[in-house]
């Protein structure tokens, strides 16, 4: 089976790293797997390299033209399927396959954005699913807000499978970790630097806590920068609340699970996401997770440890009760959230998972 993988970079995101990981395990199975991405973020062309899976870049300023040499591009490989993620992706996949196609398209939904419900474009793309075979959302969550979106797609074309977690590369590391090893209480997120992404609520939440809390946080960050303004906006905060001892900001890096293994919790603040792979990840790593309670992320995690993403003072709640706790009730939290997560993140179910109904019509 040939498989092309559409999306819209190779960047760091969370939506990259999971198809990705995807395309590895397909190629793993020995089926022919290729990528096609419109945007020069290569962040994982060296993954992909070592393991053999070619990358063909359309780079391409206009939005018209990208969906026509994109849309050639497809028609004219003779893939068995196709498979994309995120939005622009998926549309333009839909698009490519109109009037008519051979291959089988199954389009990857990755965000819950509540404002799909709201936006005339953003609900105008769900109503091209009709042109896919199959709809996949990585969280119950969002498949409820596409049907919501479009009502008339048929409830065969809608799929919920979860992120997979490599279980060998994401595992408890004794060697590294080392509860506070730098006498600080050590968390670590890792997301891009964008206003849903609410690093100005976390860096309010932070100032809610008294001195003596504030003495023992660090905050490590990990995330590329985007477009908008919320890191500068933040940056200015900290500065003013006088806050810089508690926060490093960091590149996105290959070496995540190291510095996940190094932490002792980890948190994600988000307004909105779909079922967020670092979430996933820190679980199967045996973390303490403090998190958004958003997406299905509150099916996994006890609800003392997720909080409205609005609310400073239920964020700040949540890292006082880190701050707190000794390291066996952290050890604890740590290993019932590995638990869960071996239970519902395996890569073997979730990757068959996906090769099922890319196979059926």
């Amino acid at each position: 089976m040939k498989i092309l993988c559409v999306i819209d970079s190779l960047g760091s995101g969370g939506a990259q790293r999971q198809l990705v990981n995807l395309a590895i395990a397909f190629k793993e199975k020995g089926y022919e797997v290729s990528f096609l991405i419109y945007h020069d973020e290569p962040f994982y062309n060296r993954v992909l390299e070592s393991y053999d899976i070619p990358v063909c870049l359309i780079k391409e300023a206009s939005y018209i033209k990208r969906i026509f040499k994109t849309r050639k591009f497809i028609r004219s490989g003779n893939y068995d399927v196709v498979l994309s993620f995120l939005q622009a992706a998926g549309f333009i996949c839909e698009i490519s396959s109109f009037p008519f196609r051979s291959w089988r398209l199954t389009v990857g939904e990755r965000s819950a954005n509540p404002a799909i419900l709201t936006s005339i474009k953003l609900r105008f793309f769900r109503w091209f699913h009709f042109l896919a075979d199959k709809i996949v959302a990585n969280s119950n969550a969002n498949i409820k807000i596409i049907k919501k979106a479009n009502p008339l797609l048929s409830e065969k074309k809608l799929h919920v499978i979860y992120n997979f977690v490599d279980f060998e590369k994401w595992k408890p590391n004794k060697e590294i970790y080392q509860f506070r090893y730098n006498k600080k209480f050590n968390l670590i997120v890792v997301a891009s630097h964008q206003y849903l992404k609410n690093l100005n609520g976390l860096v309010e939440a932070v100032n809610l806590l008294n001195y003596n809390e504030k003495q023992q946080l660090i905050i490590h960050w990990y995330g590329s920068e985007r477009s908008d303004k919320s890191k500068l906006v933040a940056l200015e905060k900290i500065k003013k609340y006088g806050l810089t001892q508690n926060f490093n900001f960091y590149e996105p890096t290959l070496e995540i699970t190291t510095k996940v293994n190094e932490a002792d919790a980890l948190g994600l603040f988000s307004f909105y996401e779909g079922l967020p792979n670092v979430v996933c990840e820190a679980m199967v790593n045996s973390k303490p997770i403090i998190s958004s309670a958003i997406s299905d992320v509150p099916l996994f995690l006890n609800e003392n440890f997720t909080f409205n993403p609005k609310d400073i003072r239920d964020i700040s709640q949540k890292i006082k009760f880190l701050l707190d706790a000794d390291e066996n009730t952290l050890k604890e939290i740590g290993e019932s959230n590995r638990k869960v997560a071996l239970e519902y993140f395996s890569k073997d179910s979730i990757v068959n998972g996906y090769l099922s109904i890319m196979k059926d019509k």
